[in-house]
């Protein structure tokens, strides 16, 4: 039988439970065999300036991901220059490891779909998966043959965890141990907490 694959793609800077969760669940409803996280290099969506480092995304997100042995992080997208486009990552995934593939998305970038690099080609060499998150839902979106899941809703993201860190205050809980440990001793962030937890 063919693998099932999911992939999620992010800045994951930094990753965090939310992320582990929409994963889990992924698998879980679709009875997918792995999912598999692509960092990207350099987003063509993002615009924040001072992104962290690849080096320090990369390692925070084999840091997540460590205790799954259906999880795995895939850095195809370090091995070229430019933008990050989703379309030339999946072309890349198809040749070299032929699966059924599902990229998983948050509502909120459901809406944004059809503004993607080749859209209409890459919705025919995955199907897009749709996590809806808090606030968000994927009605509006106007590509065809997406799976919706449902999945717990954390009210987490990446934008919070790096203003609490600026702030000093906790982020235990939000981001595995490994990541904060490694956020810690990078002093990501501005990450200097006022106390030890």
């Amino acid at each position: 039988m063919t693998e099932k694959i999911g992939l999620m793609g992010g800045t994951f800077d930094p990753p965090h439970v939310a992320h582990l969760l929409i994963a889990q669940e992924t698998l879980s409803s679709l009875g997918l065999d792995e999912i598999w996280f692509i960092p990207a290099n350099i987003p063509p969506h993002k615009t924040r300036n001072h992104l962290t480092t690849s080096e320090d995304r990369l390692q925070m997100t084999q840091r997540a991901v460590n205790s799954n042995t259906k999880f795995h992080v895939c850095d195809i997208e370090f091995d070229r220059s430019g933008p990050s486009y989703t379309i030339d990552t999946v072309k890349e995934l198809k040749r070299r490891h032929p699966a059924d593939y599902y990229f998983i998305i948050g509502g909120d970038m459901a809406e944004q779909l059809h503004t993607w690099k080749d859209i209409s080609t890459l919705n025919t060499l995955v199907t897009f998966v749709v996590a809806e998150r808090p606030g968000y839902y994927a009605g509006k979106c106007e590509i065809e043959g997406i799976e919706h899941i449902k999945v717990p809703q954390l009210d987490i993201s990446s934008t919070l965890i790096r203003e609490r860190c600026r702030k000093g205050e906790n982020i235990r809980y939000f981001v595995p141990e490994d990541v904060r440990d490694w956020i810690r001793e990078r002093e990501l962030y501005g990450y200097r907490p006022k106390n030890s937890t």
